[in-house]
C-alpha cells in the first residue's frame, strides 16, 4: 500500500540509518526523501545553516522547503509509493522553537505546529526515536564538523520540545532508540505492518 513514513528526533538519535534501513527493507516500492530536501530551496536552508540568519528567517526557510517537498510527497504516494522521510515539520517544530524561545512574543512551539500543520500532510506514521541528548551528542562527536544545533543543552531543549510534541499529537509513536539498529529497526517494520502500510 501506498503512505508516509517518517522517521524523527534528535541529532545521533540514528534517524537517518533507521529511515534508510527500513525504505531498503521495504523494497522497490518505498521512495527514501529527507530535510532540509536538496531542492533550490533546501540548498538555501544548508546556506543558512552556515551563516548567521534570523531565527525568523531560519524557521521560514525550512517551511518554504517543506510546503514545496510535500507537494511532491503527494505526488509519490499517488504514484502507490510508500515514503519514507527523514525529518519532517516535527523537526521545525521542536529544533526553531528551542531557537526561537528568546526572541518569540508568544509561544512559538504553539505557532510553528499552527503554521506547519497547514502547509504539511499528515503522516501515516510518525516514529521519534527517543534517546538521552548526551547520548546524541556522543554519537555526533566524530563527524567531521558539528552543525550549529549539536551543543548539549540546545539538544535537551530540542528533546523536551519532541516530547511535548508527542504529547500533543497522539500519532507520534516513540522508540528506544538506544538499541542497536537492526532492533530498531525490527520494531520500526513492524509498526508498518501494522498500520498496514
Amino acid at each position: 500500500m501506498a503512505g508516509f513514513v517518517v522517521i524523527e528526533g534528535i541529532d545521533g538519535c540514528g534517524k537517518s540509518s533507521v529511515a534508510r534501513a527500513l525504505a531498503e527493507r521495504i523494497g522497490r516500492r518505498a521512495f527514501l526523501t529527507r530535510e532540509p530536501t536538496n531542492s533550490w530551496i533546501g540548498r538555501a536552508v544548508h546556506v543558512g545553516d552556515k551563516r548567521s540568519i534570523s531565527p525568523y528567517t531560519d524557521a521560514l526557510l525550512f517551511m518554504a522547503d517543506r510546503a514545496q517537498h510535500t507537494e511532491e510527497i503527494a505526488k509519490l504516494v499517488k504514484k502507490g509509493k510508500l515514503v519514507v522521510c527523514d525529518r519532517y515539520y516535527h523537526s521545525t517544530i521542536a529544533y526553531q522553537a528551542a531557537c526561537l524561545e528568546k526572541v518569540f512574543r508568544g509561544d512559538a512551539f504553539k505557532w510553528l505546529l499552527e503554521a506547519n500543520l497547514k502547509i504539511s500532510r499528515r503522516p501515516d506514521l510518525t516514529v521519534l526515536l527517543v534517546i538521552p541528548p548526551e547520548l546524541g551528542l556522543a554519537r555526533v562527536k566524530g563527524r567531521s564538523s558539528l552543525s550549529r544545533f549539536e551543543k548539549l543543552g540546545f539538544l535537551k531543549k530540542v528533546s523536551k520540545n519532541y516530547l511535548k510534541l508527542a504529547r500533543v499529537d497522539r500519532s507520534i509513536v516513540k522508540v528506544d532508540g538506544t538499541r542497536a539498529l537492526d532492533v530498531v529497526v525490527d520494531e520500526v517494520y513492524g509498526l508498518v505492518k501494522e498500520r498496514k502500510l
